[in-house]
């Protein structure tokens, strides 16, 4: 989400965050200082939310599991957009990254075009 709303260059604040997940700003707080201390994220008190360099290698390597998954749920087993999206963000945090390589090569085969890479 931060990498998203983090994307037209201006600065991103935990209000942003909790307004756009529907979340509490202490409950985005407390996560962010969670990813603050795994080295995701950096952020002041009160100051904007950012991705560190390792954050965003993280956040683009979910994004493309997101892609990847969408396009084979929705091109190849002609699954609804909405239930394709939902199913995604479910599945982009347990695949592993061998599926996603040979997900990615099965599409590539079919003649899929992604812009995943």
């Amino acid at each position: 989400m931060l990498l998203e709303l983090s994307e037209d260059g201006k600065p991103v604040l935990s209000t942003d965050i909790a307004h756009t997940l529907g979340f509490s700003r202490a409950s985005v707080c407390r996560a962010m200082n969670v990813l603050k201390a795994c080295g995701y994220v950096a952020k002041k008190k009160y100051g904007p939310v950012t991705l560190t360099a390792y954050g965003r290698e993280a956040a683009l390597a979910v994004r493309k599991r997101h892609d990847l998954l969408i396009a084979f749920l929705v091109d190849v087993l002609g699954m609804k957009k909405a239930v394709a999206e939902a199913d995604a963000c479910r599945m982009e945090h347990a695949v592993s990254r061998e599926t996603v390589e040979k997900l990615e090569q099965f599409l590539k085969v079919c003649g899929h075009n992604n812009n995943t890479s």
